[in-house]
């Protein structure tokens, strides 16, 4: 299996979720209709591996959407669609509505059948397991157990998932990720939003915060310690316009804290899979040398290309991807 600590090149980037029928009306009052969530994902990983490597979608789609998806993804040449799967007719479907740039209201009439061992089993060899889930059955922790034990693979979760719930009808809301530390043995590095680290840092004594409430950043340090020691290798956390914040421990145990600033763009287009496209760009940043800054700098810059793009062929190549991040951090 692969060594990563060392990579430069990933040859082989495993992407974990549902590829959702999305019916999206944006802040601006536009009505789109498209797939998304891991879709996003694979194809900004296609961009960046190019021709020196594969990416391999794991999805369970409806036999409605096998067909248009698959027709979609084959138009990338680098994309291994072995692991897209019509199991059991069942895929997501969801209605997005957008408050403003960053907020939305959720409701979801389809469901992916949950990734299991068996789907995951065909790809073990991956450098990268990227999990972008939706809601928290998608992507199990029996699952993320299973490939940490039977590959050397960086895993990466997006907290979205596991801090997101579906009640009756079908709203989407955001749920607490009470049993957090029973997930960070099987994770690398563990992506987030203020209001998913909210869920998923309880109130303490004297704490008159609300469970659920978005984390205060003056707590954000505490967090990141409590992850950290339980095995958890990076943390970052989104910070919508200011960029990011990751977190490690060094040699000594001691935190370190580095805020990554977002890249300028001229306008925002559509927001819709910037956290997802985020997640590509970091999974990446972090194979070509072991280090969360470059990988939350890839993250960014990802993003950016995603909020500034209208189609699915607004991601760039790994060398101009790297230029964009030379000229906004002079590294």
């Amino acid at each position: 299996m692969a060594e990563h600590a060392t990579a430069t090149v990933p040859t082989k980037i495993a992407v974990l979720g549902p590829i959702p029928r999305d019916h999206i009306t944006t802040y601006r009052g536009q009505v789109l209709n498209k797939y998304g969530c891991a879709l996003y994902t694979a194809i900004a990983l296609s961009a960046l591996v190019g021709d020196q490597g594969t990416v391999v979608p794991i999805v369970n789609v409806s036999e409605q959407d096998e067909g248009p998806i698959l027709e979609i993804l084959s138009k990338y040449p680098n994309l291994d669609l072995t692991g897209i799967r019509a199991v059991g007719d069942r895929g997501d479907v969801v209605r997005l509505k957008f408050v403003d740039q960053n907020n939305r209201l959720e409701r979801q009439t389809g469901f992916m059948a949950p990734i299991t061992p068996a789907d995951v089993e065909f790809a073990l060899d991956a450098d990268a397991f990227v999990c972008v889930p939706i809601t928290d059955y998608e992507v199990s922790q029996s699952t993320l157990e299973y490939i940490r034990a039977n590959s050397d693979g960086v895993i990466l979760l997006d907290g979205h998932g596991p801090t997101t719930a579906i009640n009756h009808g079908g709203k989407r809301e955001r749920r607490l990720w009470i049993d957090i530390q029973e997930w960070l043995p099987s994770l690398d590095i563990l992506k987030m939003n203020l209001e998913e680290a909210g869920c998923s840092w309880l109130p303490g004594p004297g704490d008159d915060r609300e469970p659920g409430d978005p984390i205060p950043v003056s707590d954000l340090t505490d967090f990141a310690r409590g992850v950290l020691s339980g095995g958890l290798k990076a943390l970052c956390v989104t910070l919508d316009e200011e960029g990011c914040v990751a977190f490690t421990l060094d040699h000594d145990g001691e935190l370190i804290e580095t805020v990554v600033p977002r890249l300028p763009i001229d306008r925002v287009i559509d927001t819709t899979g910037c956290g997802d496209s985020f997640a590509a760009g970091m999974a990446f940043g972090y194979l070509l040398d072991g280090d969360i800054v470059t990988a939350c700098r890839y993250g960014n810059a990802i993003g950016a290309q995603r909020a500034s793009a209208t189609k699915l062929d607004g991601y760039s190549d790994r060398e101009t991807t790297a230029a964009q991040i030379q000229a906004a951090f002079g590294a």
